[in-house]
């Protein structure tokens, strides 16, 4: 009997990075779609503006959006459980299509708000199906990999969606522009459905008769290692959260460096964060994923101690390095939820946590005005401190299951 052939190195590669049919369903799905959102969604502010609306209207979409994507992650994870991956894909995508025709057809400052609860958390609420594809598709050994993939795809519409739609408002003006934006958003949004529903296979997340739709019944189910993660990245999200708003202003008003030189840290932020995804995802598979959290949550504890001492533009790229390091270990903590969640219940288990996570972070983020106020060490140190207490939590008491 013959031995089978040995698999090419184009085998060995695809395998490795976790290139199965349905992740390159999902990654096509999320260059595609992400790109039609980040078109025109970073210039909505300008564009209330020139329809007509107040000045305090673009902070109240922007609240709107925080808002909704917390409220989104369970809802996209029962769904998921419920229809099964691949439907609620469909699902997911047919709502984000109905925003953006919104948008296109009514020219006005109220359809942006209308058809914003429809495509501005599109990302929120197709993350729990993406995840639990993730660990459908791939065996355990390459789930850190597989989001990890997901996570750098992601970062590739952010970086080409608001180029190109800023050269169709420069070339069309504001308002036939950012509508154009949106009408290619859906036609990417269309090309991406056609995609997703050819190439995911049948069997990837199966629909379950026992999805659970009171997100409170799911939390109680969410086992003691899960629930140690869920506040230690709370408290840890408190660290990133509190000085969030605020970060530009610290670096202009209080360092002096230009907005170009801003728009140069962020562009550090996010290569660093880019060039560590699939060393660390390798790593991770191959071994327990605590350390790679526990890392990832120091990181996120260092960032806001390094900017409060920067004071030149040299020390705040040594603080952007380390902000963009705190993607060490998400892919692998995001991975980690999905190892700890039930079979059966994962989509809606992931949406649960990021439920309560969300919430939480989000009510202490309106104090973090007042931190500021106090004073700008008061914020940063705030926020320090809490971060020190996540990642001394999960260090202590978290748990993860071996590769």
């Amino acid at each position: 009997m013959e031995k089978p052939a040995p698999p090419s190195r184009l085998a060995r590669f695809t395998d490795a990075l976790g290139l199965r049919r349905s992740m390159v369903a999902l990654l096509v799905m999320v260059v595609l779609v992400g790109l039609g959102e980040r078109l025109g969604e970073r210039f909505l502010p300008i564009y209330l503006l020139a329809l007509g609306a107040g000045i305090h209207l673009p902070g109240v979409l922007n609240a709107m959006d925080n808002l909704l994507s917390a409220l989104y992650s369970f809802p996209g994870g029962y769904l998921a459980d419920r229809l099964g991956t691949k439907r609620a894909l469909l699902v997911f995508n047919g709502i984000a299509l109905l925003g953006y025709a919104i948008v296109v057809i009514f020219p006005t400052w109220w359809a942006v708000f209308v058809g914003s609860m429809f495509f501005l958390s599109w990302s929120a609420i197709s993350l729990p199906a993406s995840m639990s594809l993730v660990a459908d598709a791939l065996p355990r050994d390459r789930r850190t990999m597989g989001v990890s993939m997901h996570s750098l795809m992601r970062r590739l519409p952010m970086a080409l969606g608001p180029i190109i739609g800023g050269i169709l408002i420069d070339r069309f003006g504001t308002i036939p522009g950012i509508r154009l934006a949106f009408a290619l958003a859906m036609a990417l949004g269309l090309l991406s459905i056609v995609f997703q529903q050819m190439l995911i296979e049948d069997d990837i997340g199966l629909r379950s008769k026992s999805a659970e739709i009171d997100p409170r019944r799911v939390l109680r189910d969410m086992s003691p290692s899960l629930r140690v993660l869920l506040v230690a990245d709370i408290l840890v999200r408190f660290a990133e959260q509190i000085p969030y708003a605020y970060v530009v202003i610290w670096c202009i008003h209080n360092v002096g460096i230009s907005g170009v030189e801003f728009g140069v840290l962020t562009t550090v932020e996010m290569v660093t964060a880019a060039l560590i995804y699939l060393p660390v995802a390798y790593l991770a598979d191959r071994s327990t994923k605590k350390p790679f959290v526990v890392t990832t949550f120091a990181f996120f504890t260092l960032f806001p101690l390094v900017l409060l001492f920067s004071d030149s533009f040299v020390l705040l790229v040594v603080a952007f390095v380390i902000r963009g390091l705190k993607e060490f270990g998400e892919p692998t903590r995001k991975a980690l939820i999905m190892d700890l969640a039930p079979e059966g219940q994962k989509a809606g288990m992931f949406g649960a946590y990021y439920l309560a996570r969300d919430v939480a972070v989000s009510v202490v983020a309106l104090g973090s005005g007042f931190l500021w106020q106090i004073s700008p060490a008061a914020n940063l140190l705030t926020a320090a401190a809490c971060g020190l207490a996540g990642t001394l939590l999960f260090a202590w008491r978290g748990r993860s299951l071996t590769a």
